[in-house]
C-alpha cells in the first residue's frame, strides 16, 4: 500500500455531499464544519432524529489515521451518533475541528438532548460550540486549569495515605 492510500478510507458514496463510508455496517459521514448544522437538518428530515452521542476525540498522537480523501486531518473530532428509529438505522458524522479554532456550532437548537454532552465535551476536551445557551463546565470546577482528556493533559496524582503509613 503507498503512503498516499495508506492513510485514506474507501468513499463507498456521498451523503448529503459528504463522504460516507461504512464501518462495521454503519454510515460514517464526514462532515466539513462549515456545513455541520446543514447535514444534521438534512438527516433530521431523513428520520435520523435521535442524537444518541456527541463527544470529542483528541488524536494529537495519530494525526496519520485513515481518512477519506480529500478530508484534512485535524487534532481534534466532533462524533456524532444519529438514530432512526423508522428506519431502525444509525449514522456517525465526524467533523474534523482545528486545534488553532476548537469551535463548532452547537447542535442545542436541532437536539436540546446535547445541551451535557456539548458541555462535555467543552470540559474535557476544551471544544466549545457556538450557539450553545450554557457553555460552562459541567465535571470539572469552575476554576479548574485544563481540560483533562486532551492528550497533551498532565497526568496528575493525589497522594494517599494509609493509617499506620509512615508519611
Amino acid at each position: 500500500m503507498s503512503e498516499s492510500t495508506a492513510h485514506e478510507t474507501t468513499v463507498s458514496e456521498l451523503m448529503h455531499g459528504c463522504p460516507m463510508v461504512d464501518s462495521l455496517g454503519q454510515k460514517v459521514l464526514f462532515v466539513d464544519r462549515d456545513k455541520y448544522i446543514t447535514v444534521v437538518k438534512a438527516l433530521v428530515v431523513d428520520g435520523f432524529d435521535v442524537c444518541v452521542d456527541l463527544t470529542g476525540v483528541d488524536y494529537l498522537t495519530h494525526a496519520h489515521r485513515a481518512l477519506p480523501a480529500g478530508i484534512v486531518a485535524e487534532r481534534f473530532e466532533v462524533v456524532v451518533n444519529l438514530l432512526s428509529l423508522e428506519k431502525r438505522a444509525r449514522v456517525r458524522l465526524r467533523v474534523q475541528v482545528p486545534e488553532s479554532d476548537a469551535t463548532v456550532p452547537s447542535l442545542f437548537d436541532l437536539h436540546p438532548g446535547t445541551e451535557a454532552h456539548e458541555r462535555e465535551t467543552f470540559d474535557m476536551f476544551g471544544i466549545s460550540f457556538d450557539g450553545h445557551p450554557d457553555m460552562t463546565r459541567i465535571l470539572m470546577p469552575e476554576d479548574w486549569d485544563g481540560h483533562p482528556l486532551r492528550k497533551d493533559y498532565g497526568i496528575g496524582a493525589i497522594p494517599v495515605q494509609f493509617k499506620g503509613a509512615n508519611s
